[in-house]
């Protein structure tokens, strides 16, 4: 069974860091896409950042500059360092992940139909 498990989120100042945690297991299959997302009320959950299944990384404008994603292969871990935080990244944060490659589908992988496999979040809060 796919299970993802997000830690490390918290409530922090604006202009604080904090640094995100999803241990995937349950795959079968070496090469995935992997990204972060996250959603707050009344507003569509979005893409936050991604790793796609040939190691491109795709990153949400809104977050350019200020966050980084990584993983630990040895480990199954991906991360999101968030650096320079603001109270609009208050939300609730996601890591998915999906093992159709790369080539052999058209939705950019900031998108949420890319993704078949969701963690159950963790909560992010900046106060002003």
């Amino acid at each position: 069974q796919v299970q993802l498990v997000e830690s490390g989120g918290g409530s922090v100042q604006a202009g604080g860091s904090l640094r995100l945690s999803c241990t995937i297991a349950g795959f079968t299959y070496n090469t995935i896409t992997m990204g972060w997302f996250r959603q707050v009320i009344g507003k569509e959950r979005e893409g936050v950042a991604a790793i796609d299944s040939d190691s491109s990384i795709s990153y949400a404008d809104s977050v350019k500059g200020r966050f980084t994603i990584s993983q630990d292969n040895a480990k199954n871990i991906l991360y999101l360092q968030m650096n320079d935080l603001k109270p609009e990244d208050t939300a609730i944060y996601y890591c998915a992940v999906d093992r159709t490659p790369k080539k052999l589908t058209s939705i950019h992988p900031l998108h949420i139909r890319r993704y078949f496999y969701w963690g159950q979040g963790t909560e992010v809060t900046v106060s002003s």
